[in-house]
């Protein structure tokens, strides 16, 4: 019996994945002031479709979800014939895509907002970092607590999202309760100091996760939906002191809803909070049976030996994607990469930077 390794067929969505390679999520702001997906974003997962699966950008669920210029939404029709017509490309050239919801909660600016506070869990604003809005760079602002009416009307948007997904075709939807965006923002302690039944204990910070997750399953079987969490995260003001206990009791929730991916932002590349040791993807091997995909700073090399070992099903490679549309090619036949650590062209533009990165010619 042949080892597995990153080029090794597996199963997902009722479908045989060629490789275990995944383009990573990368918000990449080519999708204009609609918010519509177009021509080039369909020329830049077409030419990445090389990976067995393609998770696409964060994909805003609703107007109140916004807080990044430029990046696509999935709440009005011609955004889901947008996304459509990138989804038929993927499919063409072989590939699976699932799409990535989104809500920025406070990680947002009223700028987007026509003057409205964006929400969140509590009253508590993001410390350090700035935001670009569309009118220049500016502090995060305190948000506005969420009420039960602005939840429950989230886990609509949530659900609705769903709907159009399936609608453009989406093979599967992935959940983003990460990075510090709202879902993580309602996990997460330092930033939820709610005292009714979404705050507090584990199980309450928990609930808003659940009811989304529940709200998704009557659109999408529990197999085809994934959710990303970061355990060791600092993004955004995220970390709190029960972090092992909440993520282990988060998985243990996904495991029992039959949940069909765990995408797990396991490596320290962007920042470790120190509240303890890092999670690691043998922390949730242990306690999830489904698809466990591994992201942050993996090499050829790191990721060989995660699935190897079956820690992971599956890696997500994120920069070096960008410009490499071939990468799996040029890792196993040694091609070297074109470097990918110029950011002049990573958020925003048109072409270039984006779609105009060629495969590997081996005749020159």
């Amino acid at each position: 019996m042949t080892a597995t390794n990153l080029y090794s067929t597996t199963p997902l969505f009722n479908k045989t994945l060629k490789n275990r390679f995944v383009l990573a999520p990368l918000t990449r702001g080519r999708a204009g002031s609609e918010r519509v997906p177009n021509q080039i974003m369909g020329d830049y997962y077409e030419q990445r479709a090389s990976a067995g699966l393609i998770i696409t950008e964060a994909t805003h669920i609703s107007k109140e979800a916004i807080g990044w210029i430029d990046s696509p939404g999935i709440y009005n029709n011609k955004q889901v014939a947008g996304w459509k017509a990138v989804v038929d490309r993927v499919h063409a050239a072989q590939s699976t895509i699932m799409l990535q919801l989104w809500h920025m909660g406070r990680a947002s600016h009223s700028d987007f907002h026509d003057g409205d506070l964006p929400l969140s869990a509590s009253a508590i604003k993001i410390e350090g970092d700035q935001i670009h809005t569309p009118y220049g760079k500016k502090d995060f602002e305190v948000p506005r607590e969420m009420s039960i009416d602005d939840i429950k009307r989230t886990v609509a948007d949530y659900k609705k999202a769903a709907e159009n997904a399936k609608d453009a075709g989406f093979d599967g939807v992935e959940i983003h309760a990460a990075n510090g965006y709202l879902i993580n923002q309602f996990l997460d302690g330092e930033s939820n100091k709610r005292t009714d039944e979404y705050g507090g204990s584990i199980d309450n910070r928990l609930r808003f996760l659940k009811e989304i997750v529940s709200a998704i399953k009557e659109v999408f079987d529990a197999a085809n939906i994934g959710v990303r969490i970061s355990p060791n995260g600092v993004y955004n003001s995220m970390g709190c002191d029960d972090y092992r206990e909440l993520f282990s009791e988060l998985t243990r929730y996904l495991e029992s809803e039959k949940i069909g991916v765990l995408h797990v932002m396991d490596g320290l590349a962007f920042g470790f909070h120190e509240r303890g040791e890092p999670m690691t993807l043998g922390d949730f091997r242990s306690l999830f049976s489904g698809k466990i995909i591994g992201n942050c700073g993996y090499t050829f090399e790191s990721a060989t030996s995660a699935v190897a070992t079956k820690q992971a099903d599956m890696i997500a490679f994120g920069r070096p994607y960008i410009t490499n549309p071939d990468l799996p090619q040029r890792y196993k036949n040694d091609w070297p990469l074109t470097p990918f650590d110029d950011m002049s062209h990573w958020y925003g533009g048109g072409a270039e930077g984006y779609s105009d990165y060629p495969a590997f010619d081996n005749n020159h």
